[in-house]
């Protein structure tokens, strides 16, 4: 079950904040009755219309994208900026968004679907899915540094989980290392902010494995669709924290 209003911004038809109006106006029907209230939930089995024109149900479709740095990790950006549904262009008709974000500076492994069941499995903390980085970082962390960062750092919006923290190499002279991060939390620049808290701020991040998935032969801009068969063991590994 889905709310309403959800319902119609994943179809395309407009935003969440204008489908509440178009909700609170009477322009939506349910099964051939009007519907005001926003807290309505509707199943796939439900006919949804709205200005007497009924909602088509488009096929779920989940992609693997290799995120160029410089692109914004949403639908439309008000400033102009070019977004990683860009990339798919013309090429895929449904209308996907992308699963979470990674930031404009930041690069690698970004999941976009038109499923939203889906996505939420796989962005809601409580289904802790791991998420893998590899940060270029100014300066060599000490073991202090990395330990914090292991048991959990505060931040602004509050102290961080547990994270896998290992540095791959460094350079005394140069000042600069290079470390691999997985965590499963999805606050906004969150490694960015977890390594700057111990005074190693990061000059380059890319995003390697989401779950068990890696970027195999994929370089910057291409992408592929998941098989029937990984979207499942997505599913199962956020419901039951294994996939077997």
């Amino acid at each position: 079950m889905e709310r309403l209003q959800k319902v119609i911004a994943y179809a395309g038809v407009a935003s969440r904040r204008k489908a509440e109006e178009l909700i609170l106006e009477g322009k939506v029907k349910v099964n051939g009755k009007t519907v005001t209230e926003l807290g309505t939930k509707v199943s796939n089995s439900d006919v949804v219309e709205v200005n007497g024109v009924k909602l088509e149900k488009e096929d779920k479709v989940y992609f693997l994208l290799y995120k160029p740095r410089g692109y914004i990790s949403a639908v439309t950006d008000d400033k102009g900026r070019q977004t990683v549904v860009d990339i798919f262009g013309k090429h895929v008709i449904e209308r996907i968004f992308p699963v979470g974000r990674l930031d404009y500076d930041t690069s690698g492994l970004l999941l976009l679907t038109n499923d939203g069941e889906f996505a939420n499995l796989m962005t809601h903390p409580k289904f802790k899915i791991d998420k893998t980085y590899i940060a270029r970082v100014k300066g060599v962390p000490d073991k202090k540094g990395l330990m914090a960062l292991q048991n959990g750092i505060k931040l602004e919006d509050g102290k961080t989980a547990p994270a896998k923290v290992s540095m791959t190499s460094f350079d005394e002279t140069a000042k600069k290392a290079i470390c691999e991060i997985t965590i499963h939390e999805g606050r906004n620049r969150q490694v960015r902010r977890m390594f700057e808290a111990i005074g190693t701020p990061v000059v380059k991040l890319k995003r390697e494995r989401f779950a068990f998935l890696d970027l195999g032969n994929l370089t910057p801009g291409e992408y592929r669709q998941l098989t029937k068969h990984e979207v499942k063991q997505l599913r199962v590994l956020a419901e039951t924290g294994s996939i077997g």
